[in-house]
């Protein structure tokens, strides 16, 4: 596991992850809007930090190229980040800016309202290209990257410097993560993302996500679409009908697991963590789906996100069990 400051073990990491970090403030009164929460656990947050914990806790080794506040949620961040095994020899302050801070209500099992302090934007949109660790880049076995990073400069001009440079490799990943509040206009996102699948080999989005990055709410057709881009694997989100992944040869399904959700905040980067674990691995499809999917599941059992992500013991117990669980319903005598 990487250390808090210096490079990954081998100098290389497993996973080289780029974008948001944030500080999550989360309700320990639940059911209740903020003007009625008292107190608030700490944690660090954004997708791009929580997928690079999910990855970390999972045992294999995960760098974090982002940028924080000029200030003590800043250096919370980086040694809150380090703790929890990510290397932060790339996550670097911004003079004279704040850190973001992320509110939420917590009304399961499916409303989490976010309130999201920018002043006036986030630090992270201030990566630019000489920040990147570019032969990491080009070496790492799987390179995370989220929509988000291309909603702003330089952040976007970055992105594209580090898509330069690994070439479009396998395992080139990007989380559509279409979050309206950090851009423009839709057709700006649009627009961003569509240049974006010109370099990247792996997709992961759920069907809203598919609408503006392709143009396409159905998913084989989202999928479809995607694949004709050249995106290798597309990984598309369905809600209730579970996670359809498709490759030009392969088809394959998850079954939504059902569980008693806490806060699903989490959930699509403890997704995304699971997935990079089960690449690396070189799993086969539907057991690469599968593991990713009961990690969501599991996390939407827990309250905060990057404290929710398992060690690589409790998923594979929670996914055994869900297993189980399906083979039981079907009438078939589970196998282990």
């Amino acid at each position: 596991m990487a250390g808090a400051d210096g490079p990954s073990p081998t100098g290389v990491p497993d996973v080289l992850v780029i974008g948001r970090v944030c500080i999550d403030l989360y309700p320990e009164q639940v059911g209740v809007g903020l003007e009625h929460v008292r107190t608030f656990s700490k944690s660090i947050g954004g997708s791009a930090a929580n997928v690079a914990v999910a990855i970390a806790q999972l045992g294999d080794t995960a760098a974090l190229v982002t940028r924080t506040g000029d200030d003590p949620f800043g250096r919370f961040a980086h040694d809150e980040l380090g703790r929890l095994g990510v290397d932060t020899a790339w996550v670097t302050p911004v003079p004279d800016t704040q850190s973001v801070l992320t509110f939420c209500e917590i009304y399961p099992p499916d409303d989490f309202p976010l309130y999201i302090w920018r002043k006036p934007t986030a630090p992270d949109m201030y990566v630019a290209e000489n920040d990147l660790p570019l032969n990491l880049v080009q070496q790492a076995p799987i390179f995370w990257a989220t929509a988000t990073g291309l909603s702003r400069e330089p952040t976007r001009g970055a992105h594209h410097a580090a898509w330069q440079a690994r070439g479009r490799r396998p395992n080139t990943v990007l989380d559509l993560d279409y979050r309206p509040m950090f851009w423009d206009s839709e057709d700006h996102a649009h627009g961003a993302v569509d240049t974006a699948l010109d370099h990247v080999t792996v997709t992961v989005g759920n069907l809203d996500e598919c609408r503006v990055a392709i143009g396409e709410t159905e998913p084989d057709r989202a999928a479809e679409a995607l694949l004709e881009r050249g995106v290798e694997l597309a990984i598309v989100k369905m809600g209730p009908r579970g996670v359809l992944a498709r490759t030009r040869d392969e088809r394959v399904v998850a079954a939504p697991i059902p569980v008693d959700v806490v806060n699903g905040l989490g959930a699509g980067d403890a997704f995304g963590g699971a997935l990079c674990h089960a690449l690396l691995l070189g799993l086969p499809l539907q057991e690469t789906l599968d593991l990713a999917n009961a990690a969501g599941a599991l996390v939407a059992t827990r309250r905060e996100c990057s404290l929710a992500m398992p060690i690589l013991s409790d998923l594979t117990e929670f996914a055994a069990a869900a297993r189980a669980s399906r083979s039981v319903a079907a009438g078939r005598v589970p196998t282990g």
